[in-house]
């Protein structure tokens, strides 16, 4: 079997696909399979979601201005505001 598939641009071999194949039906150990890798941490015990916005320049320069005088990120200072709108 021939195939154009590259991993890091190195071709994938034959042996490699084998390889898999028998680390797979050997079985996993999903207890580190779950183990959460490398990435952002959480914000507490319910899964976050990401929101995409949409913002003018002005509206960014405005929100970056405001994270660099507050020390913090433009998420965090979405945050603050969204807890300043009354409900």
């Amino acid at each position: 079997m021939s195939t154009d598939e590259t991993i890091n641009g190195k071709p994938v071999t034959e042996e490699q696909i084998q390889a898999w194949a028998d680390e797979a039906e050997s079985g996993y150990d999903y207890a580190a399979l779950k183990k959460r890798g490398k990435g952002r941490p959480g914000r507490g015990a319910a899964a976050s979601h990401v929101i995409a916005l949409r913002l003018t320049e002005e509206e960014i320069q405005a929100l970056d201005s405001r994270a660099k005088e507050e020390g913090t990120t433009r998420s965090d200072v979405i945050r603050k505001a969204l807890q300043l709108v009354p409900a």
